[in-house]
């Protein structure tokens, strides 16, 4: 099976994973909550794995910024059990954040361009973000008018926001990855990579979101 059906099909069944969630929140189950414990706590355990399998003498150069790294982690964890006690907001931020990763992964490939950081990350070009950000604002909106019947100039803002700093979560991810001398942060999703690649997404908008609804 060729590198983007394995992407397409785990995205599908991640898909499914978050549509169950959703249904459990109808149902009284804080099932959202839960699940992004879950994947916030297999990202911090992917990040030690790997600086545990990272060579002693790279991790004496850069043990400050691997430290900072999963000491972010960390503080991501206690957010994302706050934010998810607010499971609809939660469900905002994954909708937003996935249809930016997908319109940018499929838009740069599509269109191409000028490179936005090629040493950090080869594949991501200005054409992608842009797509990205478009996609992600269109989810956020969109979010609204199914749920409310009404338009809500707001979640246009939030949608800006939380699609770009998703971005900029993922080069940060990109950085620590080519510093430890990684592909991939781990092999648990097929295509995707590890949790840490997948959702990278969460590494700034996860505490910004728990830090306005403090």
């Amino acid at each position: 099976m060729s590198n983007t059906m394995q992407r397409i099909l785990v995205g599908a069944i991640m898909a499914l994973v978050v549509v169950a969630a959703a249904i459990g929140e109808y149902y009284g189950v804080p099932a959202v909550k839960y699940l992004g414990i879950v994947i916030v706590i297999g990202m911090i355990t992917e990040m030690i794995i790997c600086m545990v399998r990272t060579p002693r003498d790279v991790l004496k150069k850069n043990w400050l910024s691997f430290g900072v790294f999963l000491a972010w982690l960390v503080v991501m964890l206690v957010a994302v059990e706050s934010v998810g006690s607010r499971p609809w907001i939660m469900l905002l931020l994954l909708l937003i954040i996935c249809c930016a990763d997908i319109g940018a992964w499929f838009f740069g490939r599509m269109i191409g361009g000028d490179k936005m950081w090629e040493r950090l990350s080869a594949g991501k070009t200005w054409s992608g973000q842009i797509a990205g950000i478009l996609c992600g604002t269109f989810a956020s909106v969109m979010y609204g008018l199914l749920g409310a019947d009404v338009f809500m100039p707001q979640l246009m803002w939030i949608g800006i926001s939380i699609s770009l700093l998703s971005q900029y979560g993922d080069l940060t991810a990109s950085w620590i990855k080519r510093k430890m001398g990684l592909k991939d942060f781990g092999r648990i999703l097929p295509g995707h990579g590890g949790l840490l690649d997948r959702f990278d997404g969460w590494i700034y908008a996860l505490p910004l979101i728990w830090l306005v609804l403090l």
